[in-house]
C-alpha cells in the first residue's frame, strides 16, 4: 500500500476538493495515460488495483508510471461510539484526484494493448475515466 513514509501532522482537515487539475493534466513521461474526468478521492487500495490491472496487460513489454500519491490520511471513530472524545484514529490514507489529472501513463505498448490495461484499471477506480494519448 501506498503511504508516506513520515508526515508533520498524524491527522489532517477533510477540506474540499473543487476545481480542475492544472499542473498533471498531460501526459508527459508515457504515449498513453489515463485521466480522471471528475473529482474524486482515491485510496491506497483503490491505486493499488488499478496498477496491479495494467501490470497484467502490459508484462515485460512496457513501462508504467502512477501519477498519483495518497498523502491525504482519512481518520474513523470506533464503532459504537459515543459523541465526543476527540477526532478518531488514522484510518487510510487518500490522493485527492481533481477532474483533468493523469493518473496513469504506460510506454512500449500498441494503442489498443494500452486502451485495453487502461480501461481494465479504470474499473477498479470510483471515478469517471477517459483514456489519452500524448500530444
Amino acid at each position: 500500500m501506498l503511504m508516506p513514509k513520515r508526515t508533520k501532522y498524524r491527522k489532517q482537515h477533510r477540506g474540499k476538493n473543487r476545481g480542475v487539475a492544472s499542473r498533471g493534466n498531460k501526459v508527459s513521461f508515457g504515449q498513453f495515460g489515463l485521466m480522471a474526468m471528475e473529482n474524486c478521492a482515491l485510496t491506497s487500495r483503490q491505486i493499488e488495483a488499478a496498477r496491479k490491472a495494467v501490470t497484467r496487460h502490459v508484462l515485460k513489454g512496457g513501462k508504467i508510471w502512477i501519477r498519483v500519491f495518497p498523502d491525504h490520511v482519512v481518520t474513523q471513530r470506533p464503532a459504537d461510539s459515543r459523541m465526543g472524545k476527540g477526532k478518531g484514529a488514522p484510518s487510510y490514507w487518500i490522493a485527492k484526484v481533481r477532474a483533468g489529472k493523469v493518473l496513469f501513463e504506460v510506454t512500449g505498448l500498441a494503442e489498443d494493448t494500452a486502451q485495453k490495461a487502461m480501461a481494465s484499471a479504470g474499473h477498479k477506480l470510483p471515478c469517471k475515466v477517459k483514456f489519452v494519448a500524448a500530444e
